[in-house]
Formats: C-alpha cells, structure tokens, sequence
C-alpha cells in the first residue's frame, strides 16, 4: 500500500524486497502454511492477546482472536497474532498492579519491533486493559482495543451475584457467624459461571466503557458479555476497522486527547465506577502527553450524577446493563456534558454514535433528573494526611460516615492487620478508624487491592458492617465501604500516613474534601525525627536486580498514574517508510 508520497507501508519493507532479508521474512510466513497472496502488499494488522489461564478472564480471547482475524482478512489485511504478558488479580503475587508498567512495556515494544501497520489489543481483566492502552498511546501505531467482556450474572439460591462484591459481601457474614463454611463454599461455582471478567461496575468494567468513552473501541462493546455470540461478531467487526484505521493512518493520538479524557472521567463518575481507573486514566493520559491532574477530578465530579444503578454503588449488573442499552445509552443520557464531537476509531463522533442509541431500562440506566447520587461517585480528598491527594468511591460508602472523626487503630503493613485484625483483644470500637500503612507504590509494593481492610470480628458480631478506613493501599473496584484509598505521599516514604499512630484523632469530611490528622506540628515534628533514625539504621531490603531493582527506582505516586518516570510521553511509530522495492 503505497500514500501519497510515495511511501509504503512499513511491514511491506519487511516482506516486500526480493533480497536475503525479504526471504527470510516471506519464508517465516509461508513456514506456517500462509501463501504469499496472503500478505503481500497488504496492511499487517497485529494481534496482540492477554490470552493466558493465569488470568480466567481472558481465558476466553483465543477464540476471541478467530474471530478478529476474520474481519482482518476479509476487509483485505492480514493478521499478526502475538502473545503479551497477561496480568490477573487472582493468580499473580503480591499484585497485578506491580507488573502493569512492565505490560505497557511489553505491548509497546512490540508494536515498534514487529512488521505491522496496525494493532487489535485484546484484553479484558482489570490491569491489562490499562497496560494496552498505556502501551498503544506510546506508540502511537493505529490501534483498536477489544475487551473480552463481562461474565452472565451469578446465580446462588435465588439471589442474584456479582463478583465479587456479593462474595466480599458474604465473607462478612461467614466471619460474623451467620452462614455455615459449607454454605459459603456452596457459592463458588454459582458467581463465576461463563467467560469474562468481573460483572459488576469493578475494574474491568470501569476501563470497558473508558475505552468507549476514548474512542478505542467500538461502540456499545463495553458490556457484551463474554458468553454472548454478539461478542465474538463485534471482534470480527473491529478487525475490519483495524484495516480502515492503517487506510487512513488514525493513530490513538488523533483520539486520546484532552476532551476525550474528560468524556472518560465524567463516565466514570457517572458510573461510580472503580477508584483503580483513576489511577490508570492518569497514567493513560501520561502516556498521551496530556496532563490529567487530581484537580480535574474534583471539577468534573461537581458537574455529573451518578446514573448506573449497578453493583456495588447500585442495583443491578452488567448483563442487565447490556440489556438496557449499554454504553451508548449510557453516553446518551449525559450527553450534554460530554465533548460530542470526540472522534471514535468508527470514523464517526460521539453525538453521531449515540444518536440512535435507546435505553431500555430506566431502572438501569438512570436519568439525570433521578439519579441515584446527585454528584460523581468518587471524590478527592486533600488535608494534612493527605497533601498530595487521597480518593474515596462515595457512592459505595455509608452516607453516616462520609463525615467523621475517630480514633485510629493503626495497622503497619497489611500483614500486620491480617495478624490482628480478629484479635479478641483489639482495642476497638465502630467509631474508630481503620489505618493501614505501608501498602503503596513502593510500600506493598505495588499498591496492592488491600485497602479494603476486614471490619474486626468483635465489630461483624455487633451487627455493624462498615467503618471509615484508610490506606495508601487501592481497593478491587468490586468492593465496597466507606474507605479512603491511596492516600498520597504513601507512608514507605515518609508521607504523613506513616507518623500516625493509636489514638491519633483523624477527620474525614467527604462533603468538603478533607482529611486531616489531628495531632499538632511539634509532636510530628518529632515522629518524623524518630522515623528518620529508624529509617537509617535499618537495612533497606529492596530487591537490588531486576525488575525491582528498575520498579523501586522509577515508579511515581499514585496522582502521577503510578507510571514509570521514564516511560511518560510517546514516540510515534512511522506507518509508512521509503521502499524502492527490486
């Protein structure tokens, strides 16, 4: 395929010249049984896949993958299938959030190395859609994204599940002593029952709509479920656009920019969605150039209401969701505080996308006027304990406690609160506050899904079933409570969260965006002083080879994405080069 200028497509440099090296590289294709009228001079559309069975929720993108080659060969490209890291939160220690910046790395360096024009991400669990994107934006190559979409809605004794809020939900009540061991184990295989990620408004479900609201995907693919048919046609669907994007050298910068991010952060609040999205629409928007900080948060959230009624802010679940009209219904109902001219892989804008769009259920999809939560779902909050920011999903929290002041029980790392947290001897009351430490970046490492502290037994057995917790830890955007996450500048190193300590009087006031540590400057002045000494008579105990070595080194915090600092900004990649052929 030759433009304008002369030039050709880069992968036509790799199979296109009659010399040794284009040999060599017909010879790699035809070694696997591909005929040179295959490929030659068309557009290589790669196919980079999160394929793994660490990762159950993209253990379904195989088949996925068929069906995108499909729509490749028959808009006349050719299809280049290779394997990335897969990260999934159930199999991967101490946390997928660790390995994310080293995915990015891993699908932009091979997006620059391998002969393609274009890409297709397949991806579907919580950090691997992120990681896409993040590596996509980098390299700036035409590029679609295709999630695997959710799992159909658990089914336990009647009751209706979501994974796994409900299982967060019952664990509760397995440790309050009100259902059996054996009832609990009964749930396992009814809440994860077909392909897909998880079907509440978590993670995965947060970053599919994202994708949607940036324009990397198709519209109304965010909530197909992974079992549907629908969505295998819709995989078809995105390689033959896959083939239209290298056509007309669309490329993620045309269509992650600032609007587009806004549109994505608006979403978001308007689905109370997950707190972990934050994070990686940040590191996203890095990636991009644009500067997307934690004050643009507290601007948009003043302007949207909550409108999905989907668990664990909500209601219902993905499937149903879908059912309503999904995104584009979604898009549609908050429209007029939404860049509508934003431009989608489609060719098409956001208005002209949506505008056929219907929703089918209003209970679902809310409208503005009735929502189930008049501002966003998530607020940020700044104060003495958290001077450079901390978050909390109000829509998941207890209205009662969004303003509070307690005592803190303070827990060191997360082993620490493991250790203790059922002590029968636990000073603790439900109006304290939970306070773990040294769960963030560099302190988890990795800031992993641990901000979701246990209430205590002695509490569970009270009947009471949420307290104010705090963390620099993130929390699984399945879970739900009154809990203040990633709280910023993190406690491993030296941020306020690490002079707190028992009995330490804390103040949290959602309404207003506060947290505040109530202890006066001379005593922390002190603390500090201590910390520092025990801080350099210590050994360090940080990994010095290998991935560590480079994590521990280059990782920011967590209001700079958690990205690496060398990683920040892009490269585009040339999609066409000069050929003389021969």
């Amino acid at each position: 395929m030759t433009n304008q200028n002369g030039k050709v497509l880069r992968s036509e440099a790799w199979f296109g010249p009659r010399d040794l090296e284009g040999f060599l590289h017909r010879s790699g294709l035809k070694n696997q049984g591909w005929d040179e009228d295959s490929f030659a001079g068309k557009p290589v559309i790669g196919i980079a896949n999160s394929w793994s069975e660490a990762t159950h929720c993209n253990a379904h993108l195989r088949q996925i993958a068929e069906h995108v080659k499909r729509g490749v060969i028959a808009a006349g490209g050719f299809p280049l299938e290779f394997p990335t890291i897969s990260l999934g939160e159930f199999f991967l220690a101490p946390t997928s959030m660790l390995y994310r910046n080293l995915m990015a790395m891993d699908v932009e360096e091979m997006i620059r190395g391998l002969p393609i024009d274009g890409v297709v991400l397949l991806s579907n669990c919580d950090k691997t859609t992120p990681a896409m994107l993040m590596g996509a934006a980098s390299a700036d190559l035409p590029a679609i994204i295709v999630t695997g979409g959710p799992q159909l809605k658990g089914n336990w004794r009647g009751e209706e599940l979501g994974s796994c809020t409900d299982c967060r939900r019952y664990w509760s009540e397995l440790r309050a002593g009100t259902i059996t061991q054996a009832e609990y184990d009964s749930m396992e295989e009814a809440i994860y029952r077909s392909p897909g990620h998880c079907m509440v408004m978590g993670t995965a479900s947060t970053m599919s709509v994202i994708c949607e609201a940036l324009g990397m995907t198709l519209p109304g693919g965010a909530a197909i479920p992974g079992a549907d048919s629908r969505r295998r046609v819709f995989a078809e669907r995105a390689g033959a656009t896959a083939v239209d994007l290298v056509r007309n050298n669309t490329r993620p910068s045309q269509l992650i920019t600032q609007e587009a991010l806004e549109n994505a952060a608006l979403s978001l609040l308007a689905l109370g969605g997950s707190t972990n999205a934050i994070i990686h629409l940040t590191a996203i928007a890095g990636r991009a150039g644009i500067d997307f900080p934690l004050s643009k948060w507290d601007e948009l959230s003043q302007r949207v209401p909550v409108i999905a009624n989907l668990k664990p802010s909500g209601k219902y679940l993905m499937e149903d969701f879908f059912y309503a009209g999904g995104a584009p219904a979604f898009f549609k109902k908050i429209l007029h505080l939404l860049h509508e001219d934003c431009p989608n892989v489609n060719g098409k804008t956001l208005a002209e996308n949506v505008a056929d769009a219907d929703c089918h259920n209003d209970e679902v999809i809310l409208d503005p006027n009735r929502a189930l939560y008049p501002d966003g779902g998530v607020s940020i909050l700044r104060g003495s304990l958290a001077p450079d920011g901390a978050v909390i999903k109000r829509s998941a929290a207890s209205s009662n406690l969004l303003q509070h002041t307690g005592r803190a029980v303070v827990f060191s790392s997360p082993s620490d609160l493991h250790n203790r947290i059922d002590d029968p001897d636990l000073d603790v009351t439900e109006n304290d506050i939970l306070v773990m430490q040294n769960a963030g970046p560099i302190g988890g490492p990795g800031m992993p899904e641990a901000g979701f502290l246990p209430l205590p037994r002695k509490i569970l057995a009270q009947g009471i079933r949420d307290m104010v917790r705090i963390s620099d830890a993130r929390m699984s955007g399945t879970a739900f409570g009154t809990v203040v996450l990633h709280v910023s500048p993190e406690s491993a190193i030296g941020g306020p969260l690490a002079l707190v300590r028992n009995g330490d009087l804390i103040s949290l006031d959602a309404n207003e965006g506060r947290l505040d540590l109530l202890v006066d400057d001379d005593e922390l002045t002190r603390r500090r002083s201590e910390l520092e000494t025990a801080n350099q008579t210590s050994s360090n105990g940080k990994p010095d080879r290998g991935y560590m070595h480079v994590y521990n080194r280059h990782v920011m915090q967590s209001q700079h994405g958690c990205d690496f600092d060398f990683a920040v900004g892009n490269t585009p990649v040339e999609t066409h080069v000069e050929f003389e052929g021969g």
